[in-house]
């Protein structure tokens, strides 16, 4: 649905406020033996784009819209409109409850390309309705006078609120039918937008403590699983600073670095425990010394080289300089295809993944428990980053860079779809995991526990860990 695309990143709002907030009121009704005519008119003197159907106990039963009117002119002519409201409305009308959030008329009305949905009481009785461009116009001018949580949250504690939210944020998409993988770039762009409001509130501190602005341009990049926007419910930071500014400005960097890495940390955002942070000096540098730090990677390759790699190339910038680091990844991703060496190793590095399934088809578990990110997401995640890295394709995500591939004739139809429901799968199994484990008590983690999983769900988690044995060919290693 086109006129919601604008609504594609994603802020914490529509999980915080319910429809009876945003919809319009009153909805317009009418019984369905009234005249289209007089219908229309009706429309027109209330200057509605659409009017419910109801039936003799007041329950929603169809809906008319501008639509509908231009379909009726444009097959039957005027004569059309001497048909009756129930004769010409669309069944059943789609409605959702007042108390739903609006995250749920939004993923309804995209996922069933509607632009009107009915709002309606506990006995499926119309009060209000709400449209796409009325969520859009809600959202742009922020009517309600609330800016987002991220948006507007002053430090640590404020963050650490939206941190917590997560889980049941996560829990209520499932639980509607989102997909994994949305939910994953949902939870990976609030990480996002967190880094940047981190970034927002340092510099400002910074101003107010002398430190003035920064010295050079400058930009701040999320790394891995955040920049492919494929996070779950284990956070730790991952991120970088490329400016361009001298060594003796790097004073500057890197005092913004411990600012965010230690705001993010006590919003609920751990330290990362290789020190992938930008206030660690080799994850700050000016964009001459990151190109330089790139080619060392791509012609003098380590298996540590491999795991810085697996971490850079998935950045997305987050607050700074755009352009910036958008000529930092051109250069790295044209420079890194150019290497043979590099582009083996990497294939070689998928080759060597640890196997998830063991001689007898079954899991590869250490006390009960399969490390699903490192079986079953790593391996494909790799793949899709050393063929779209050799094809030069700039994309970040997994599902997009595999996309890109097909689109380029470079990945066949059949593999694009099996490697799509394979994140899916594996995204779904850790994410179900995860929430189970929040409701235990338990810390959540990459590890899942195949003996709770129904049979069906166990089965297809088991074709999918069984599907990434083809990536070898995928990579060109052959059987």
């Amino acid at each position: 649905m086109t006129d919601l695309a604008a609504l594609s990143r994603i802020d914490s709002f529509p999980y915080r406020h319910r429809l009876r907030e945003v919809m319009s009121t009153p909805v317009l009704t009418a019984a369905e033996d009234v005249p289209l005519r007089d219908v229309i008119h009706r429309m027109h003197e209330t200057r509605v784009s659409s009017i419910v159907g109801v039936d003799a106990a007041g329950r929603a039963a169809g809906i008319f819209t501008e639509r509908d009117l231009l379909r009726i002119l444009s097959t039957g002519g005027c004569p059309g409109i001497e048909a009756t409201l129930g004769q010409v409305m669309t069944r059943p009308v789609a409605s959702v409850r007042e108390d739903a959030f609006v995250y749920v008329a939004l993923g309804k009305m995209t996922r069933m390309g509607y632009r009107h949905l009915v709002v309606v009481d506990a006995d499926n009785r119309p009060i209000g309705m709400v449209t796409g461009r009325a969520l859009l116009k809600v959202r742009a001018s922020q009517a309600l006078g609330i800016g987002d949580s991220v948006e507007q949250a002053q430090g640590p504690e404020d963050m650490r609120a939206v941190m917590a939210a997560l889980p049941g944020l996560a829990r209520g998409l499932l639980g509607e039918g989102v997909s994994a993988t949305g939910i994953a770039a949902v939870i990976a762009l609030v990480v996002r937008d967190l880094t940047t409001r981190a970034a927002q509130l340092s510099e400002a501190a910074m101003a107010e403590d002398g430190w003035g602005g920064a010295p050079a341009p400058c930009a701040l990049l999320v790394l891995g699983s955040g920049g492919r926007g494929e996070s779950l419910l284990v956070f730790d930071q991952d991120n970088a600073i490329v400016h361009a500014g001298t060594p003796a400005e790097d004073v500057w960097f890197a005092e913004l670095g411990k600012r965010v890495n230690q705001m993010l940390n006590e919003a609920g955002i751990p330290f990362c425990d290789g020190g992938v942070m930008a206030r660690e000096a080799k994850w700050r540098k000016s964009l001459d010394e990151w190109k330089h730090e790139v080619g060392q990677w791509v012609y003098a390759v380590e298996n540590q080289t491999v795991m810085y790699c697996d971490i850079f190339f998935d950045f997305q910038p987050v607050w700074g300089d755009r352009a910036l680091a958008e000529e930092l990844r051109a250069w790295a991703v044209q420079r890194a295809s150019e290497s043979a060496f590099f582009m083996q190793y990497l294939a070689q590095h998928v080759a060597h993944m640890d196997p998830s399934l063991n001689f007898f088809g079954g899991f590869s578990t250490r006390q009960g428990r399969l490390n699903a990110k490192k079986a079953g997401l790593l391996p494909l995640v790799s793949a899709a980053r050393f063929r779209a890295i050799r094809a030069h394709i700039e994309a970040t995500g997994t599902s997009e860079r595999f996309t890109a591939l097909a689109a380029k004739g470079l990945l066949h139809d059949d593999d694009l779809r099996d490697f799509l429901a394979v994140e899916e799968t594996v995204l779904w199994t850790l994410l179900d995991q995860q929430l189970a484990d929040i409701d235990a008590g338990l810390a959540p983690s990459a590890r899942i526990d195949p003996r709770r999983l129904p049979r069906q769900q166990r089965e297809r988690l088991r074709w999918a860990l069984k599907r990434l044995q083809t990536l070898r060919q995928i990579c060109g290693l052959g059987t």
